[in-house]
């Protein structure tokens, strides 16, 4: 058999692929870790963004006895969570749990000014529990959007780039605070 310069460029292929081949499969199987691991830490908020959506008409209504004639404020807790629990997509969860978030806000803001409410155990229960969930909302975030940052400097990196844009690996959404007000730290005066 004589080696022609078409069986050399074959042969030579054919030792590429061979060699190649281990190095594509570990960047393959690496992007879809990393995948899984984005996709778990959703699953992570998504657990204590349920259990903030269950604490808050337990809240409303306790709050409702109090001060009812805040409709307005409720009204708009109750959309609010309405949006969020409806949400499908991960970029609309985030933008309805911000709403959420800010609606919260704005009735804890109102429960300030009713001494009675302030002093009812159930009330008190209820927004200790929502400020533990608050909290695990808040670790959960960290640790998905650390879990995004790797996988999308993975996506975005040279040469699993190539192999993520073979494969239709996309980048994800960050779980970001999207009103520029919340961003500030909150200012003491005595």
């Amino acid at each position: 058999m004589t080696w022609t310069p078409g069986i050399i460029a074959v042969v030579v292929v054919v030792v590429l692929v061979v060699i190649s081949f281990p190095w594509i499969v570990g960047i393959y199987n690496g992007l879809v870790r990393l995948r899984n691991q984005v996709k778990n830490a959703w699953s992570q908020i998504d657990v204590q963004l349920k259990r903030r959506h269950d604490l808050i008409p337990n809240l409303v209504e306790t709050v409702k006895g109090y001060a009812g004639h805040e409709k307005t404020t409720l009204e708009n807790v109750i959309k609010a969570r309405g949006a969020a629990v409806n949400a499908s997509a991960i970029p609309d969860k985030i933008a309805a749990e911000n709403m959420l978030t800010q609606a919260l806000g704005r009735l804890m803001a109102v429960a300030e000014q009713y001494p009675n409410l302030k002093a009812n155990e159930n009330f008190l229960a209820l927004q200790e529990e929502l400020s533990s969930t608050e909290n695990k909302i808040s670790f959960s975030r960290q640790y998905y959007n650390d879990e995004v940052m790797r996988y999308n400097t993975r996506v975005q990196s040279f040469p699993s780039n190539v192999i993520a844009g073979m494969f239709h690996f996309a980048e994800e959404t960050f779980f970001e605070i999207e009103n520029a007000a919340e961003r500030q730290a909150p200012q003491v005066k005595f």
